[in-house]
């Protein structure tokens, strides 16, 4: 049986979210010895321009991908909640599913998407993120939020820490130096979505964006979050 308790849990809307938003921080982590899992809450069906591949087939190649992905950061687990790709929104229902997950894995870290940026960013990013800082406070907090959960043996959790990636308010960088390697290797595997960004040396361009949020930190490579310490 599958140990339930995770440290981290990483909630993406899509394949290959997490890999290019945190894979390195998440990577340095579970070289720290913290246990992390994965919420991917679509299968990322619809991101792709070829008109000739079928969703049904999309969507099982790119959650293959991610568990490639996740084997190489070492990634104890990744859960597919196979909600529609582009078509997340902001229910009860979704918000009940992320509670679960963090009732069930009770992380002291969550990461996932910033909610708040401006203008052009996926519907998919935004909502996941909003749904998901709901659903850590007050939501998995309180008893009395989806009560039935009790019923199922998951008690309220506190998460204290929570990371969002994609941020334009970042007051947390991460020094991936040492992992940088390893991000490569883990987005690498989502060649369905590689290809689509038309990038003829995908390191090279990795490491130029990872040196920009280096900037005024003394680290070569870094990933940015806005970083959120829960203490309510």
């Amino acid at each position: 049986m599958m140990e339930a308790f995770a440290d981290i849990l990483v909630i993406a809307a899509h394949p290959d979210d997490a890999e290019f938003g945190a894979a390195g921080t998440i990577a340095g982590r579970i070289k720290e010895g913290r246990q992390v899992v994965y919420v991917v809450c679509t299968s990322g069906e619809k991101g792709t321009s070829d008109r000739t591949v079928k969703p049904e087939l999309l969507a099982r190649i790119r959650e293959k991908e991610q568990e490639s992905a996740a084997r190489i950061l070492g990634v104890r687990e990744v859960v597919f909640l196979r909600l529609p790709d582009q078509g997340l929104e902001d229910t009860s229902e979704f918000r009940k599913m992320i509670v679960r997950a963090i009732r069930k894995y009770r992380p002291g870290t969550v990461v996932t998407s910033d909610p708040y940026r401006r203008y052009v960013w996926h519907r998919d990013h935004r909502i996941t993120g909003q749904v998901t800082l709901d659903a850590v406070f007050p939501f998995a907090r309180d008893h009395l939020a989806y009560p039935d959960l009790l019923e199922e043996g998951l008690e309220p959790h506190k998460v204290t820490e929570m990371l969002l990636y994609g941020s334009e308010d970042i007051n947390y960088r991460s020094d991936i130096t040492t992992t940088f390697d390893l991000k490569v290797a883990a987005l690498r595997c989502h060649e369905s979505q590689m290809k689509e960004l038309e990038v003829p040396d995908i390191e090279a361009w990795l490491r130029e964006w990872s040196c920009s949020m280096a900037e005024g930190v003394e680290c070569e490579l870094a990933e940015a979050f806005h970083r959120i310490e829960i203490t309510r």
